[in-house]
């Protein structure tokens, strides 16, 4: 299947991927005019106005999310730029609509600075009733959601940290009754340091992970580097910065390897140096860090990849649409690492029996948007 192809195709025939349409589909007579709009909505417009709470009871933010980009990370292209990147936030508001029932809303900027993005989100805020961060470059990323949080009073979620964290852990937990390792007692190395992979590490840590060795291009990150910037030293309380090395030290003797970084850094020798049952979690879109089949044959007990044709995807559509789900309908503010690791256990808790092929639910698994939905409170 020519996937290029069939994606220009689909997009020019029916010129993108959504639309608007109106929540009372009965006849619009005279009557229901006058109360939808003048005079009758000028009542609804006052008792806002007198109580700011009653926006989500009269309008339709009870179940809006802005999808929001600068275009700086798209998955796969880069910085392609607020235009390049409409069409992966129109698929991000297609995801919401298609799995939650949530109406979303894609807003690209052509704002690029951590100041000028917070202001513009924080002037729109009050058309939504939460924010979906997508696709925004590290470091930047991290000081905009931070902001945001604090400064806002809808959740803020930036789904490439946080939705790759919680599936992440998802998989891990359901790996661990497969091999019958804990994550406590594992050594797990971390192959990217941007946003995905220093979500991923925050997480595993607080989830109680016991040893997380993190490598960047320049080998193992550890204090006993000079050439960290603020956001790798942010990360060294979470890390074990005993060892230091490239990332063949890194992985040799660990139980999980994940990558997030690029296609081809692992190799089937370096495998073969890890623990017994190693877990190989090679998420690199769309080439992983090593092909399924390589690692399987280095002697992986598990593997998954971010790619849809082979087994256990982890992706990040297994989580957000009931997060959000969950944050809107029971009036979350925030969204905390308990939520994220409350929604992972209740991912994971989906597969009744894991096996090495099916660690994680699909995507389509209709009981997914209830379950992470129930423990978003």
């Amino acid at each position: 299947m020519d996937y290029d192809k069939l994606a220009l195709d689909l997009h020019k025939q029916f010129k993108g991927k959504i639309t608007t349409k109106l929540r009372d589909e009965s006849e619009l007579d005279r009557t229901k005019l006058s109360a939808y709009y003048t005079p009758g909505v000028a009542a609804v417009s006052k008792a806002i106005a007198d109580d700011h709470s009653l926006l989500p009871t009269y309008t339709w933010t009870n179940n809006l999310v802005a999808v929001i980009s600068d275009g700086s990370a798209v998955l796969g292209l880069g910085n392609i730029g607020p235009e390049g990147s409409m069409p992966v936030m129109e698929g991000k508001a297609l995801l919401f609509k298609h799995f939650a029932e949530l109406d979303a809303v894609p807003i690209t900027l052509n704002v690029h600075t951590a100041d000028e993005i917070v202001a513009t989100v924080k002037a729109i805020a009050p058309s939504f009733g939460a924010i979906n961060l997508e696709d925004i470059a590290a470091p930047l990323c991290f000081e905009i959601e931070e902001r945001l949080k604090e400064e806002l009073s809808i959740p803020v979620f930036h789904d490439d940290q946080h939705g790759t964290a919680i599936v992440t852990l998802a998989g891990l937990i359901n790996s661990m009754r497969i091999t019958g390792k804990t994550l406590k007692d594992c050594k797990v190395v971390t192959i990217g340091a941007g946003a995905a992979g220093t979500a991923i590490m925050k997480l595993l840590h607080k989830y109680g992970v016991g040893s997380i060795v993190a490598v960047d291009s320049h080998g193992i990150i550890s204090d006993m580097r000079g050439d960290l910037n603020d956001e790798k030293k942010a990360l060294l309380p979470y890390l074990d910065t005993s060892v230091s090395g490239s990332l063949e030290d890194a992985v040799r003797d660990a139980d999980i390897f994940i990558g997030v970084s690029k296609p081809g850094l692992l190799t089937e020798d370096m495998v073969r140096t890890m623990a017994k049952d190693p877990i190989i979690f090679a998420l690199s879109n769309p080439t992983p860090e090593i092909m399924p089949d390589y690692a399987k044959a280095a002697g992986a007990a598990i593997i998954a990849t971010g790619r849809s044709d082979f087994p256990n995807q982890i992706n990040n559509a297994i989580a957000f649409p009931g997060i959000f789900r969950g944050a809107l309908d029971n009036s979350v503010r925030k969204i905390t690492d308990d939520h994220k690791i409350a929604a992972a256990e209740a991912i994971a808790a989906l597969v009744d029996t894991p096996t090495a092929e099916e660690i994680i639910p699909s995507v389509f698994d209709e009981r997914l948007v209830p379950a992470i939905a129930h423990v978003i409170r």
